[in-house]
């Protein structure tokens, strides 16, 4: 961005002079020989940078017409250049911020032109830490919205992993409580799971989850498996075990709940009676 200089100042050779001085920056800039005009050039040309304005000025000072524009452009640097020095008006204006420095005339030309350079630098890193704040502002807003929408989606996902964990614990329940016998065999052979009537039925009481069927389940009622999950169907009807006759219904659900194995249902006797 190109940098604009306003000069402020009534007497013609005192802006010219500055103008020589200064153009060799390449700054833009403007120039006034009224306060009055030096407000309107502010309003017309908002990139203004650096002002610099004579104290002895007819309307007003240097120093109230700075402090106004410190009301209407606060981001602007602001420059006291005079031949005579009022200090306590001017240590007040540098102390409340209305200026950012006095300099004395007749000037140095090297002198004015770091001042000059260094008036921009402070401006332009004044308007970089705006814009860093700004950005910094809306990070903070969309993390916080982030955050927001994450703390709700966990706590739906842990209402959900509760329901489940509850309608798990339900149903291992009722599982238990069933007066048949259930049990779960993995498309592996494994048995996934089984209730405590599986387990004394087939078992002696010994839970069979965690074993393969080929390993754990009395003869026929592994042949009763094998049936069933050999004709891709289900297989019922009675095996003999040492406790009795079991009725066995035994169902393979491959290709119909994704290919999860089989369930065997076991029927003792006194149950069917």
């Amino acid at each position: 961005m190109e940098r604009t200089v306003l000069l402020v100042d009534e007497v013609e050779n005192v802006l010219n002079s500055l103008t020589r001085l200064l153009r060799r920056d390449g700054y833009r800039i403007l120039r006034s020989t009224t306060t009055s005009g030096g407000l309107e050039l502010l309003r017309e040309n908002p990139d203004v940078g650096v002002i610099i304005c004579d104290q002895r000025m007819p309307e007003m000072t240097g120093v109230q017409f700075l402090s106004e524009v410190r009301e209407e452009f606060p981001d602007t640097v602001r420059i006291v250049l005079s031949g005579y020095t009022d200090l306590e008006s001017v240590t007040s204006a540098i102390n409340e911020g209305a200026i950012y420095k006095f300099l004395t005339k007749p000037w140095e030309d090297d002198q004015l032109r770091e001042n000059i350079r260094k008036a921009f630098h402070h401006f332009e890193l004044a308007r970089e830490n705006e814009r860093l704040s700004a950005e910094l502002k809306t990070v903070n807003a969309e993390l916080e919205a982030m955050n927001e929408d994450l703390e709700r989606r966990v706590e739906r996902k842990t209402r959900e992993v509760m329901y489940s964990l509850e309608a798990a614990q339900t149903s291992q329940a009722l599982l238990e409580y069933l007066p048949v016998g259930v049990l779960g065999i993995d498309t592996d052979g494994m048995i996934a799971l089984s209730n405590q009537a599986a387990d004394d039925v087939l078992n002696g009481g010994v839970a069979l989850a965690g074993g393969l069927a080929r390993d754990l389940l009395p003869e026929p009622a592994y042949v009763a498996y094998e049936r069933a999950t050999g004709s891709g169907g289900a297989w019922s009807g009675a095996i003999e075990l040492p406790g009795g006759k079991v009725e066995v219904l035994v169902s393979d659900l491959d290709g119909r709940l994704g290919g999860i194995g089989s369930v065997m249902i076991l029927v003792t006797g006194q149950v069917a009676k």
